[in-house]
């Protein structure tokens, strides 16, 4: 994968952070229409939407559950090829962390969100 997509990838995924932490429903979703394909899907296990207004929507809903949180990007992201994975946090007012995880994210030719799969937790050993 070249340097220009990875940069691109990193990009998106950072709007995808800074979608999370908006406040405001309407620039939440036009922050949408700009990280995710207009059939984009966002998956984890309290959320299934489809499309950049039913995720806007859903991310708000997290947002009303979890006032005060913020979603952080916890390390590197990892890239090949149209896909990328990444850890977050969502860290409450006092810093402390509510829940942590990863994404799984895949991309279009144009560097925006196709998909993202959330896991919460780590990965349990069999």
């Amino acid at each position: 994968m070249q340097t220009t997509e990875n940069t691109t990838i990193e990009a998106t995924i950072d709007r995808y952070v800074v979608m999370f932490n908006e406040a405001d429903d309407a620039t939440r979703t036009d922050l949408g229409h700009e990280v995710f394909v207009d059939d984009g899907r966002l998956v984890d296990p309290l959320v299934d939407a489809e499309g950049p207004e039913q995720i806007a929507a859903a991310i708000g809903g997290l947002r009303d559950q979890m006032p005060g949180h913020s979603l952080a990007r916890t390390t590197a992201v990892d890239a090949h090829h149209d896909q990328a994975r990444f850890g977050w946090t969502v860290n409450g007012p006092d810093g402390s962390v509510a829940v942590a995880g990863i994404d799984v994210v895949t991309f279009d030719a144009d560097g925006r969100i196709r998909t993202a799969i959330g896991f919460f937790g780590d990965v349990v050993e069999s």
